[in-house]
């Protein structure tokens, strides 16, 4: 933990899919800043017990929460509990799939698993913690997209569908919450260095399509969300921002 006064003490914080390797960065960023962690996972809740035992010993908060963000009577179950000990006044909607496919032969099952996930998924997790965000009148809702959200990808289209609908959404949503001392925004990463980008991307093929001829990191990510999380970001709202080394 670092020594500098928390900025976000008191602050109680969710990162839904706290599993993977961005969610776990971008949780671990939130507690050194001193916010008491929610740690969402779904399919993988052993890593999120992990990494809730390594924050603890680091002197963080951290709690577990595991739910399937798609189903909304589990998710509202999950959210009243939250909320029985407080608002949750950051949200970083980070969970999210891929299940890649050319369209013409993209299956039905496809379509709505990846938009079930990043998209209704926001909607069964940020909708029912609203209002209590707001009585506080502050807040931070910081939601994870995509550069295929922006620019696009083969074989991507329900994944550019559904996180080019959640930066949608992120604009809309800020407008409505701006004067209550909320902000909403996006983050759109790039090729960031993860077991699943691994496997896609090799050093040539990152140098050759990335301007900064590298692969980010979970933490440059991570380094973002924590700003817009911040006090000091208390001005930016309605953004989409990207980190990708100039790749769109």
């Amino acid at each position: 933990m670092s020594n500098e006064a928390p900025t976000l003490a008191g602050k109680r914080a969710l990162v839904t899919g706290a599993s993977g390797a961005l969610g776990a960065a971008i949780a671990e960023r939130l507690a050194r800043d001193g916010a008491h962690l929610l740690l969402h996972a779904n399919s993988r809740p052993q890593a999120v017990e992990e990494l809730a035992a390594k924050l603890r010993v680091a002197g963080a908060q951290a709690e577990v929460c595991v739910f399937d963000i798609t189903d909304a009577a589990a998710a509202r179950a999950a959210c009243d509990t939250m909320l029985s000990a407080g608002p949750v006044q950051i949200i970083v909607n980070n969970a999210g799939v891929h299940d890649d496919a050319v369209f013409p032969g993209m299956r039905a099952e496809q379509w709505h698993r990846v938009i079930d996930v990043s998209l209704h998924g926001f909607f069964n997790v940020t909708q029912p913690l609203m209002l209590p965000m707001i009585r506080t009148r502050w807040g931070r809702v910081i939601n994870i997209s995509s550069v295929a959200a922006l620019a696009g990808n083969r074989g991507q289209v329900n994944y550019a569908a559904a996180k080019g609908a959640l930066n949608s959404a992120t604009k809309a949503l800020s407008l409505e919450v701006a004067s209550r001392g909320i902000t909403v925004n996006a983050i759109a990463p790039g090729i960031i260095a993860s077991p699943m980008a691994d496997g896609a991307f090799d050093a040539a093929t990152i140098a050759q399509l990335v301007p900064a001829k590298r692969a980010g990191t979970p933490q440059e990510v991570a380094a973002l969300a924590g700003f817009l999380a911040s006090a000091e970001a208390g001005y930016i709202t309605g953004q989409v921002i990207s980190v990708n080394g100039g790749l769109y």
